[in-house]
């Protein structure tokens, strides 16, 4: 393949969902909705819209859940064909477009982001890849996705990046942070980055958010990488091991994210969207005036 080729974007999604409990007992995490479309499927849309033609799931040892949703379901579609145009019935049960190819890879152990992005690497060709943390719900609005905002940049620069944005100085701790050559460009190559500091020793309060674009040769690391913060491997560790050889940038997205691995943010995102809706916009943002405010 051409340097320039990224096709493949990674998905951690085998985390345990312990904020959201009793909720995630019997749901992962990825699959909680935002107003009426789990929460994995619209890191899917994004990636799908980028360009990206395979997608590796990294999930949790025995599970099917992830997997059952974006498989088809023809019994549910005969059942809505019975009642429903063939484009509602695409709507309401096409996941994800089929030029998308999904791989599930089980990660046994809850080992960290890093051991996770490792686990994907039998499928990796490219010279760069991607990652993905469903978590991060970023709404791009008019500026488009952040993958597709961030694979823009990709082809004219030719180099890793990492999506960034500024952070309280009391959450640096919750982030990994970053510093650059300029700190105050749109895009800056990173010298710097460090897995969640205290607000005294972070190098700024650029936090990194789920979106990298990363250089195959960092897999090799991360074997190498040992055990950080959290008893975890952590990818800031490997990244930071090889900002050295590679060039890696960090990249202020445009757009609002939405920390949905919190419960605050998995509200506000829902608020958000809801607003926005076409089917319901109008007439909840009506009563959200009227009722709430």
């Amino acid at each position: 393949m051409s340097e320039l080729s990224l096709k493949t974007i990674i998905f951690p999604a085998a985390g345990l969902g312990t904020r959201f409990l009793p909720a995630t007992k019997a749901c992962r995490k990825e699959l909680l909705p935002i107003v009426d479309k789990p929460l994995i499927q619209y890191a899917a849309e994004e990636a799908a819209v980028a360009g990206f033609e395979q997608i590796i799931f990294i999930v949790r040892k025995d599970e099917k859940s992830i997997a059952r949703h974006f498989s088809d379901s023809p019994g549910l579609r005969e059942r809505l064909a019975k009642t429903k145009t063939q484009q509602e019935v695409d709507a309401l049960t096409r996941t994800i477009t089929p030029s998308v190819t999904c791989r599930y890879v089980e990660q046994p152990e809850a080992l960290g982001l890093g051991h996770a992005v490792w686990l994907a690497r039998p499928f990796i060709e490219e010279q760069h890849f991607a990652v993905l943390l469903p978590d991060d719900l970023i709404d791009g609005g008019s500026y488009g996705g952040c993958m597709s905002q961030m694979m823009e940049y990709y082809k004219n620069n030719k180099c890793g990046a990492i999506g960034v944005e500024e952070v309280a100085e009391s959450e640096t701790k919750k982030y990994g942070i970053v510093s650059t050559e300029d700190s105050s460009a749109k895009a800056s190559r990173i010298t710097t980055i460090v897995e969640k500091p205290s607000p005294e020793k972070a190098p700024s309060r650029l936090g990194v958010v789920g979106r990298y674009i990363l250089p195959t040769s960092i897999m090799s690391v991360i074997e190498d990488t040992k055990l950080g913060v959290g008893g975890e491997i952590q990818i800031t560790d490997a990244i930071s091991a090889i900002l050295g050889k590679e060039r890696i940038d960090a990249y202020r997205f445009d757009g609002i994210r939405y920390d949905c691995g919190s419960k605050l943010g998995y509200l506000q995102a829902n608020v958000a969207y809801a607003m926005q809706s076409e089917e319901l916009g109008v007439e909840f943002s009506n009563w959200l005036s009227n009722e709430v405010l």
